[in-house]
């Protein structure tokens, strides 16, 4: 016993101390101890010239037990390589080529700010390549404009340097702007088969078949060199058009990742699953930059499955006691295949109205996207003809577009469908922002018809990927550096959180605008410049452009109205002939006409008193000057500016 207290001495110093009496025991320590070792407490009890053991000693015993377990340096030292593997992984760095001089310069012409009109431009030193060529839908003071073109001053400038279009997908935002470019300017357009099928039906429309000429099919998976600069692969992706595809374009500098619009949907109607694979492995090479769809950046929950509306339609089509009427994007190709296949289970013919929606569905047919019996489909004028629960209707006008089949039908202006009360109306498809008025006054068109509306909340899903589609995104690409595109500010803005949750500093995250000319090299990323963009107007009646200063004019006269002035002067005496004559339209009302002519003649007669030796021989600055002065007087009075149109004629 002396021998094992001897022990304890030296291993624990603090033992020779005395016993701090303030402190109380360990007591649960002291009934462990005893009962892992009942014989020595035995003895301690039958040795009687020992010292009783002390609170101290039970917890050095206490504490001699709880040493660490021993760490086995081997493994330890494969801990470290492993977090080493992990940095090699996650950290794009280690992939990049830092020692390139190469850069690659990205400038978007649209699709930033708003939702459509997707341009961008890849250029490096000697070449450029356009990725996109989309439409937008003008505002509601745009009087007269139908579609919105993106602005091609800068193409013009780089028109030498341009190898070739590439396309993502045949959405009219995608698209939509193609005949207008090429009119003007031509270059090779590289696509999968359906947009360029598409964009064939616009070149028809707008007589410039012979471009054509220009399309390149191409294969996804396979990479296609275009000019010198650049390589391009065509990556299956997910989306609410048929044949959609992200790019993986190289450069010497790195390869940029272009999503395009997309969604994982894990389920399509057609068993084509996103190329996830080819995804990784760039990842896994290394990816310099990624641009991504920003348009559902704030949704939390994954978007749902084309797949989901299925169950949605057929109770649509199973109560439905006369005839359907489905609207939505006539380029929803699978939306529009699942409504007709539910409209044949429940011995329904099918009527397509539209142009736009009877051809996407005849390309659809024709290039074998889709497998529908001929035999199913009617012609518009053989509806009356039919008993109403044997007709489904396909048609657009889902966003209540005043020229669209559907809006015509509200309204009783229809060659061919007058509305019945026992229609049911099925809107499948979401408001594009701005839009929501115009819906609204179609629906209650169709509601004083007497038609029922399909509440159904689960008859429409999204084509953009939310949150949890974004992250898995980033995560397998694992660019070094991310620009969110395809949206409104507020999306890229919430769509560069979501980047920075999953990895990405924010010094290599930017927000682009439309004009913003981002340099890109391994080991940068800033913005250089900024070019010209904008919109062109474009009259679709006649697939005309409109020049600004006439959208300009009619903003005015639809807000400030117009005032126009005839004036026979005297040029000897400079004195007024006869009393001016005065039209106003927006300014004043009827009753109060003449008391506003009077007005203008009081100031006509006051500038002739006033007018500088000389000027009365110069009409055109006669009425400039004049054209002032009535606009001042005017704002003054009723804080306004309206169109002022001065008519002086000198005799």
């Amino acid at each position: 016993m002396a021998e094992e207290n001897q022990g304890n001495k030296e291993t624990n110093p603090q033992s020779d101390r005395k016993p701090n009496n303030n402190r109380r025991p360990n007591n649960n320590s002291n009934r462990n101890n005893n009962a892992a070792k009942p014989d020595a407490n035995a003895k301690n009890s039958d040795n009687k010239g020992a010292k009783p053991s002390s609170p101290n000693k039970n917890k050095n015993r206490s504490r001699h037990r709880r040493q660490p377990t021993p760490t086995d340096e081997n493994l330890k030292a494969f801990v470290a390589k492993n977090q080493e593997a992990h940095k090699q992984r996650l950290n794009p760095h280690y992939k990049l080529d830092l020692n390139s001089k190469s850069k690659v310069r990205v400038t978007p012409l649209g699709g930033l700010g708003e939702i459509g009109g997707n341009i961008t431009i890849f250029e490096t030193d000697k070449e450029a390549i356009l990725v996109d060529i989309g439409m937008s839908f003008p505002d509601e003071d745009m009087h007269g404009v139908d579609i919105l073109v993106p602005d091609f001053t800068y193409l013009r400038q780089i028109k030498d340097k341009i190898k070739a279009v590439i396309i993502t997908h045949a959405h009219e935002d995608h698209i939509g702007a193609m005949p207008y470019l090429y009119k003007e300017m031509q270059f090779p357009i590289y696509a999968t088969p359906l947009p360029l099928a598409m964009i064939g039906n616009k070149f028809d429309e707008h007589h410039i078949k012979e471009c054509r000429k220009y399309f390149n099919p191409v294969v996804k998976r396979e990479v296609y060199d275009i000019g010198e600069d650049f390589k391009v692969e065509w990556m299956h992706m997910t989306h609410s058009i048929l044949d959609s595809s992200s790019l993986a374009i190289t450069t010497e500098a790195g390869t940029i990742i272009h999503t395009g619009d997309f969604k994982i949907d894990h389920t399509p109607i057609d068993g084509y699953t996103a190329d996830l694979h080819r995804l990784a492995a760039y990842g896994e090479k290394g990816v310099l930059c990624l641009l991504s769809d920003s348009t559902n950046s704030y949704n939390p929950l994954p978007t749902p499955s084309e797949l989901s509306v299925a169950p949605a339609l057929d109770r649509v089509f199973a109560k439905a006691e006369g005839r359907v009427l489905l609207s939505t994007f006539s380029s929803n190709i699978h939306r529009v295949f699942q409504a007709i296949q539910y409209g044949i289970k429940y011995g329904r013919k099918i009527c397509v109205i539209g142009r736009s929606m009877e051809r996407n569905i005849e390309i659809a047919m024709q290039y074998d996207y889709i497998k529908l019996p001929k035999s199913a489909f009617v012609e518009p004028d053989q509806v009356s003809h039919l008993n109403d629960k044997e007709v489904l209707i396909v048609t657009t006008g889902s966003q209540g577009e005043p020229s669209s089949a559907l809006f015509r039908m509200s309204i009783g202006e229809h060659r061919h469908v007058k509305i019945k009360p026992t229609d049911l109306i099925v809107l499948s498809s979401r408001a594009i922002p701005g839009n929501e008025g115009s819906i609204s006054g179609m629906l209650n068109h169709l509601q004083r018809a007497g038609a029922t509306i399909s509440r159904e909340k689960d008859i429409h899903v999204s084509g953009h990927a939310s949150i949890p589609e974004q992250k898995l995104m980033l995560r397998l690409t694992n660019p070094k550096f991310f620009l969110p595109v395809h949206g409104e500010y507020n999306h890229v803005m919430a769509h560069k959180e979501t980047g920075m949750m999953c990895g990405i500093p924010e010094r290599n995250i930017m927000i682009m605008t439309d004009g913003d000319q981002i340099e890109i090299a391994p080991k940068y990323m800033r913005k250089v410049k900024t070019v010209k963009t904008g919109k062109t107007y474009i009259d679709n009646q006649n697939n005309h452009q409109i020049e600004d200063d006439i959208v300009l004019d009619r903003q005015k006269l639809a807000s400030d109205g117009i005032v126009m002035l005839v004036a026979q002067v005297d040029g000897k005496h400079t004195k007024m002939l006869a009393k001016p004559k005065v039209t106003t339209f927006g300014i004043v009302a009827d009753k109060q006409d003449k008391a506003f002519a009077k007005e203008m003649e009081d100031i006509l007669e006051n500038f002739l008193l006033h007018v500088k030796d000389g000027q009365i021989e110069n009409p055109r600055a006669l009425e400039n000057d004049l054209r002032q002065i009535v606009r001042k007087h005017i704002f003054r009075k009723m804080k306004k500016y309206p169109l002022i149109v001065p008519h002086v004629l000198v005799s």
